[in-house]
């Protein structure tokens, strides 16, 4: 399930230059595979690329947090000034992602899946890879329209429907068909979620009982993947 801002699959980035650049990482010794949760060893200035598994970013504040929060305030923006640490965000196999120092914010990317392997490379190596630096170029630009739409989600009012937007972004982009719709391949704690939408844990438990059991719109799978329901088609 993917929306129309997504990007085309390129059929000729093919097998053969991936391999390349596997071949030229691991030649390099700048490949290296992850287990569940382990934080990704990064620096600023780098180009990450996911070669198998998911990537999770996360964003703590280095300042004391204000009193209160400003009433122009994002959520993520009043989450990030809590001093707790926020969820941002996933990065998937064949996609990049580079940490940039953002003070007082500090980013983090933790291996979200077992077995997650990454490679590195400076940007100027790209040069070496005239075409897949405008693939890499293209994938950044996409993750900033799905930013934009992720701020989007979190400027609505209602927090169910922040959760309801949240889900969908999610799994326009990294899910999979199943019988009863679209899942995510891959486990999302309550905890998270709320980090990501500014708010509680205990209130997202809450919505996604809602959003399970009255409105229909979501379906929990085994392992607790979650599952966004396609609506019924129309009789012919």
């Amino acid at each position: 399930m993917h929306s129309s801002s997504t990007p085309p699959k390129n059929n000729t980035r093919s097998f053969s230059t991936w391999h390349r650049l596997l071949d030229w990482a691991q030649e390099h010794y700048r490949y290296r595979t992850f287990s569940k949760d382990a934080q990704i060893p990064t620096r600023a200035g780098l180009l990450y690329l996911v070669q198998r598994g998911t990537i999770r970013l996360n964003g703590t504040a280095e300042t004391e947090p204000p009193s209160y929060p400003h009433q122009n305030s994002t959520p993520l923006e009043f989450q990030l000034q809590s001093g707790d640490e926020t969820f941002l965000g996933f990065v998937g196999a064949g996609q990049p992602f580079e940490i940039v120092d953002r003070s007082p914010f500090t980013l983090q990317a933790f291996a979200h899946t077992d077995n997650t392997s990454i490679f590195w490379m400076y940007w100027h190596d790209l040069e070496n890879f005239p075409s897949f630096r405008r693939e890499i170029l293209d994938s950044f630009r996409y993750q900033h329209q799905r930013k934009l739409l992720w701020l989007n989600t979190l400027g609505q009012r209602h927090t169910i429907e922040r959760l309801l937007g949240y889900l969908t972004l999610l799994i326009e982009e990294f899910g999979e068909p199943c019988k009863e719709g679209y899942f995510l391949p891959f486990p999302l704690t309550h905890a998270q979620i709320a980090s990501a939408i500014g708010t509680t844990r205990v209130t997202v438990t809450r919505l996604m009982k809602e959003l399970r059991e009255d409105r229909k719109a979501i379906h929990i799978k085994e392992d607790n993947l979650i599952c966004l329901l396609s609506p019924p088609q129309p009789e012919q």
